[in-house]
C-alpha cells in the first residue's frame, strides 16, 4: 500500500471523519490512453517535456503533444498534469475528459510522499482535486459512476496534507449541500473549510464566506461587518479577474452593500485594511 494512503486513512480518522481512503487506481496502466503511443525520440522525460512545453508555447500542438505522451509514458507528472489540463479543457486537443481523467489519476497513483525532492507537489494536489470534482459526477464513457465518498476523499486528502484552497473550497461546498449517505450539511464545517481557503486568496470562498457571515448561519448570530469584508474582497478581485462565471459575486456583494449601515461598512473598511497589512 502506498505510503500516502496510510497517512491519508491516519488524518482522516484523526478528524473523525469516518472515511475510508480511496482506491486510487484507474486501470493500472501507466501509458497513454489507449490507441496512442508516444514516439522515442526524445533522451529522457525532463528533456521531453521541455520541447513540449517549447512546441506548447509556439502553437505547435501536435510536436507538444507528442513529447508530453513520451514524458507521461515514462514517469513525467507535469508531463501527465499538462496533458489533463489539456484534454480537460480542449486546449489544443479536442476536449476529452476520459483521457484527462486518465492522466491525471495517473499522477496520483504513482505519488509516493516519502520521496524527499518533490518539486511537483502543487501538481500532485491539483490532480487530486481534479479526480474528486470528476468523481462528483462521474464519467459515463468510461464506467466511472458518481461517487461523492471518493471525491469527498480527494478534496480531504489534498486540503489537509496540501493545504490547496479549491479542495478546502469544494469540502466546503461538499458540507453546504449534503451529500447522501457520505455527509450531512452542516454549515459550520463549511464555514470553517470557506475561511481556510479565503486566507489564502480564492475568491469564490471569500464571497461565500462573506454571504454566510453577513446573514449568519445555523443559530449563529450575523457578522455584518467581517462578512462584508470578505465580500468587498471577492467583489475586487472578480472585477480584476473578468471572469464572467464570477458574475454571482457582484450580486451577492451588490445585496450587501445595499443592506449594510454605515458602521457596517466602516468597520468592514477596518478589517480590509487590517488584512492587507497582515497579507
Amino acid at each position: 500500500m502506498p505510503m500516502f494512503r496510510r497517512v491519508a486513512f491516519l488524518l482522516l480518522a484523526g478528524l473523525a471523519m469516518g472515511c475510508a481512503v480511496p482506491a486510487f487506481a484507474f486501470d493500472g496502466s501507466d501509458g497513454p490512453p489507449q490507441g496512442e503511443s508516444p514516439l522515442a525520440l526524445f533522451k529522457n522525460p525532463s528533456q521531453a517535456f521541455r520541447q513540449g512545453m517549447d512546441g506548447y508555447r509556439s502553437g505547435n500542438f501536435k510536436t507538444s503533444v507528442e513529447a508530453f505522451e513520451y514524458a507521461a509514458a515514462n514517469g513525467n507528472p507535469l508531463a501527465r498534469w499538462k496533458l489533463g489540463r489539456m484534454y480537460a479543457v480542449g486546449d489544443g486537443v479536442p476536449q476529452d475528459d476520459d483521457k484527462a481523467y486518465r492522466y491525471f489519476s495517473q499522477i496520483i497513483n504513482n505519488y509516493d510522499e516519502d520521496d524527499g525532492d518533490r518539486r511537483d507537489l502543487s501538481v500532485v494536489s491539483n490532480a487530486f482535486v481534479a479526480v474528486g470534482v470528476y468523481s462528483l459526477s462521474g464519467l459515463p464513457k468510461t464506467g466511472v459512476k458518481p461517487d461523492p465518498e471518493r471525491a469527498l476523499e480527494m478534496f480531504q486528502y489534498a486540503a489537509l496534507n496540501f493545504g490547496n484552497a479549491d479542495a478546502q473550497y469544494n469540502l466546503a461546498r461538499l458540507y453546504l449541500d449534503g451529500a447522501d449517505g457520505v455527509v450531512g450539511k452542516d454549515s459550520r464545517q463549511a464555514v470553517r473549510w470557506l475561511a481556510l481557503a479565503a486566507d489564502k486568496g480564492h475568491l469564490q470562498a471569500q464571497a461565500l464566506l462573506g454571504h454566510m457571515l453577513f446573514n449568519g448561519f445555523e443559530g449563529m448570530p450575523p457578522q455584518r461587518a467581517r462578512g462584508l469584508m470578505w465580500l468587498t474582497m471577492a467583489r475586487d478581485a472578480a472585477v480584476s479577474s473578468k471572469d464572467p462565471k464570477d458574475a454571482w459575486i457582484g450580486d451577492l456583494y451588490a445585496k450587501a452593500a445595499a443592506a449594510a449601515s454605515d458602521s457596517d461598512r466602516q468597520v468592514a473598511s477596518l478589517y480590509l485594511d487590517e488584512h492587507h497589512k497582515r497579507n
